[in-house]
């Protein structure tokens, strides 16, 4: 089954339609790559999406051990390289409210995050840098 559809609209612009739910992101092409910037790029969708992963699965872990997880948030930080030009690294701080974690928990949690499915699916010449901040 077909998962999205993207469409060139013209000006280094797609618009990206999930099928399911009909929603849309637009990506632009970077202004160090001949385009606008005005939403994310291609490479910054791959960034942004490791970090979304981390925490989604982090989230379905955290509910399964009934353990609060509200308000985690994650910066995330896109380093390109030149010939070939290609994403080179990804930064990722995890910000997690320490809602009285223990340190198993706080094991699991990080664990989780680093085996989400977009981590182990980027190339391992990607090198990412992850750490964590419970506050």
């Amino acid at each position: 089954m077909t998962t999205a559809n993207v469409k060139y609209d013209g000006n280094l612009r797609t618009v990206c339609t999930h099928l399911k739910s009909g929603r849309e992101i637009i990506t632009d092409a970077p202004v160090d790559n001949n385009g606008n910037g005005d939403a994310f790029s291609p490479t910054d969708l791959t960034a942004t999406s490791l970090a979304s992963c981390m925490i989604t699965v982090m989230g379905i872990a955290a509910r399964q051990r009934d353990i609060e997880f509200s308000g985690a948030r994650a910066e995330v930080t896109k380093v390109m390289l030149s010939d070939p030009r290609r994403i080179g690294k990804i930064q990722i701080v995890m910000k997690i409210p320490d809602h009285g974690y223990t340190d198993k928990t706080r094991e699991i949690l990080k664990n989780t995050a680093r085996t989400c499915p977009v981590a182990k699916s980027l190339h391992p010449e990607i090198e990412v840098d992850l750490s964590f901040v419970f506050d």
